[in-house]
């Protein structure tokens, strides 16, 4: 029995499909990233779980009991926020204390004055003082409990967020872009810190990013959602190296994959005056997309040896070096990351020859789907025009993001 289930969850807003039929298994102690692009139903998604929204249509189970009609504090989710929602009057101590507080406490025993006449309260409330300072001190904020919100920076609010949300014990987390207001540095950093605390709580988590390199680099799996509808579910690797989808893998992958027009024929691609013979390509006639990641191909400085390309723009990134290359032949631009040894010198304008590996090479169909066997092995049956396949396959090592 999973920890969390969705099943058909399906969400209108005025005529607007928001969500269209999503279903999803989180298992107990599993780390899911929801990816997509902004206005893909991904907030949405988790405000229909946690119960601060409904769902047209579908249900929602957690530990095999319907949640249908329960109201959102009795769920047992704990989310957290983009912006945080911490009360800015309240200390870091008062409000990583409030949903103990809610939980432990009558609605008498919470009234000042009054509710520390109630016998055991005072007990209650030392209990919660040292599950809090307990928490605090789990992730490093115990010197800030005593101050409010705005005498805390991004990172420090975002800490107090995350101890509010953990210290009740949750059944499941939801995480909703929780370091999108973070400068690149801290977040790289707080990446490391939630993935941290996820394996030591080991609670069964969601978390929301429109960042691809936060996905990548923290979950178990990544769930890759556009329109409304999850496209791929699967480990990271599987996402960026065997992408189901023409979407996913256009979305995932920086720089993004390179995509060439071109059209399957007698067992061979084709695009412009090239012919690519490809292990597995389709018999019949019909319009693919050829697409290989940037950091698969191959950069010779001889134009003769590959694909004749001219570069049209260099990026220097320190470790790497991205070419933005027009192919001669056809027009189109191919991205190639490569590292700086090997583009020492080259400029706008430069002739080169570029190579792409037959065994990175995806294939789609028109209407987005993967083609069935559509991954090319081996470098058997290339003649001269299709010597820009026929290269070495050594390997190189990449990076997600």
């Amino acid at each position: 029995m999973s920890a969390l289930s969705l099943r058909g969850i399906t969400k209108a807003f005025g005529g607007n499909q928001i969500l269209d039929g999503v279903s999803l298994d989180v298992e107990a102690g599993e780390f899911i990233a929801l990816v997509g692009p902004s206005g893909c139903g991904k907030s949405t998604l988790l405000r229909i779980l946690a119960g601060l929204d409904h769902a047209d249509r579908g249900e929602i189970l957690i530990g095999g009991r319907d949640m249908s009609g329960v109201a959102a504090a009795d769920r047992n989710i704990a989310m957290v926020f983009q912006s945080y929602a911490l009360y800015p009057h309240l200390t870091a101590s008062q409000n990583i204390a409030v949903p103990l507080a809610m939980r432990r406490l009558s609605r008498v025993e919470r009234l000042p004055f009054i509710g520390s006449l109630v016998p055991g309260q005072r007990a209650t409330r030392a209990a919660i003082a040292r599950d809090v300072t307990e928490m605090a001190t789990s992730l490093k904020i115990d010197h800030l409990l005593d101050r409010k919100p705005g005498q805390m920076s991004g990172g420090q609010r975002q800490r107090v967020a995350l101890a509010r949300a953990m210290v009740r014990q949750p059944s499941i987390f939801l995480m909703d872009e929780p370091l999108s207001n973070l400068d690149a540095n801290l977040r790289v950093h707080a990446r490391g810190e939630i993935v941290d605390l996820h394996r030591r709580a080991g609670v069964p988590t969601l978390y929301v990013t429109h960042d691809q390199a936060e996905a990548l680099s923290m979950a178990d799996r990544v769930a890759v959602m556009m329109g409304g509808r999850l496209l791929q579910i699967a480990s990271p690797e599987i996402i960026y190296d065997d992408p189901a989808h023409i979407e996913v893998a256009r979305f995932i992958g920086q720089p993004r994959i390179n995509l060439l027009p071109a059209v399957a024929e007698g067992g061979a691609i084709a695009f412009g005056g090239l012919r690519l013979t490809l292990e597995n390509a389709p018999d019949r006639k019909m319009p693919v997309t050829l697409a290989i990641r940037p950091e698969f191909v191959f950069l010779s400085k001889n134009r003769h040896d590959g694909l004749a390309a001219h570069i049209e723009r260099v990026e220097f990134l320190g470790s790497e070096v991205i070419l933005h290359c027009r192919l001669d032949a056809v027009g189109e631009t191919v991205v190639a990351k490569v590292q700086p040894f090997e583009a020492s010198g080259l400029t706008s304008g430069d002739a080169v020859g570029l190579r792409l590996s037959p065994g990175r090479t995806l294939i789609f169909a028109e209407d987005g789907s993967r083609l069935a066997g559509s991954v090319a092995t081996g470098d058997a049956g290339l003649g001269n025009a299709d010597a820009g396949l026929a290269m070495s396959d050594a390997p190189r090592e990449r990076a997600h993001g």
